[in-house]
């Protein structure tokens, strides 16, 4: 099987941790060892997050007084791509994968005329409490947002077009690679009248890039993994209970949180729409019982037998 994985960035870096390297690499190894046996098996390729790094080395750049402006957030999502793809490349090797593994950076074709650039709404970057996000927001000149009972920094997140290097990761995966790129969702770029490529300050959701890069790449199937067991019903009340599935219908007529669940859900339907193939949401460790449908919440194509 042909295999597109979403990694989420809060599972490489957990709510409230301090971002040291040596408390991402743990959790690098561990979303190595749980992506291995599907590498091993299958044509694997791994999209990653990178909200609380590129937030991390915005939140870096900002503060620099050597420099005359900080860095735009285009070039850390390409610096996160390298970080974080080195960190995966190795550990899956590191886990006993036996084919090549490589690591691209990506770049990632945005509509310069998406409403969303005048209207933040992803998450970056570490968490605050609501007077410290104020007052960062008012130093740096940030748009700070509710992110449960805490406060962060939210940039514009355009809707992915297509992928500049798919071509390339079609062939690595013909090669019989396991491909890392799309980290973060690409480095956002517009596309001028002569084709010139020009990066946009802006950050876009990989689940979104993932579910794009699985139409084009003809993928089985898509696993998004996070650190949630599952979709659930009745989210945050003494009620809630894990859906194992999901038609496309509810998953794009259900109501589902815009900050983490919403635009999970969103990729897969977009997926099994185009494709006719299953989508799977689910926690990084189940992730070879997701794809068996044993944990997890699977959107299911249309004509799917419960």
């Amino acid at each position: 099987m042909r295999i597109v994985v979403a990694l989420g960035g809060n599972a490489l870096l957990r709510r409230g941790e301090q971002p040291d390297a040596d408390v991402q690499l743990v959790h690098v190894e561990a979303a190595a060892a749980a992506l291995a046996p599907l590498a091993r098996e299958h044509d694997l390729v791994v999209c990653h997050g990178n909200g609380p790094q590129v937030g991390l080395l915005a939140l870096e750049s900002d503060a620099d007084r050597s420099l005359t402006r900080a860095y735009p957030l285009d070039a850390l999502v390409a610096q996160t791509q390298g970080m974080i793809g080195y960190w995966l490349t190795q550990a899956l090797v590191n886990a006993g994968v036996d084919r090549p593994v490589v690591a691209l950076v990506t770049q990632v074709v945005v509509d310069e005329d998406d409403p969303a650039f005048r209207a933040p709404t992803k998450f970056i970057g570490p968490v605050y409490e609501q007077a410290q996000a104020h007052q960062l927001a008012g130093a740096h000149g940030w748009t700070v947002a509710p992110d449960g009972p805490h406060w962060r920094r939210v940039v514009p997140s355009p809707l992915p077009v297509r992928l500049v290097e798919q071509a390339t990761v079609e062939q690595l995966v013909r090669g019989g690679a396991t491909v890392v790129c799309g980290g973060g969702g690409g480095a956002p770029v517009t596309v001028g009248p002569t084709g010139r490529l020009q990066g946009r300050e802006a950050v876009v959701d990989k689940d979104l890039t993932a579910a794009l890069l699985a139409v084009a790449l003809r993928a089985d199937h898509l696993l998004v993994l996070t650190d949630v067991a599952a979709v659930m019903e009745g989210f945050g009340t003494p009620s809630a209970r894990p859906l194992p599935t999901l038609t496309l219908e509810q998953a794009e007529g259900g109501t589902y949180p815009a900050g983490s669940m919403g635009p999970k859900v969103a990729a897969c339907a977009q997926f099994v729409r185009a494709t006719g193939r299953p989508a799977t949401i689910g926690a990084l460790s189940d992730a070879a019982a997701l794809l068996t449908g044993l944990a997890g919440t699977t959107v299911q194509p249309p004509g799917t037998r419960s």
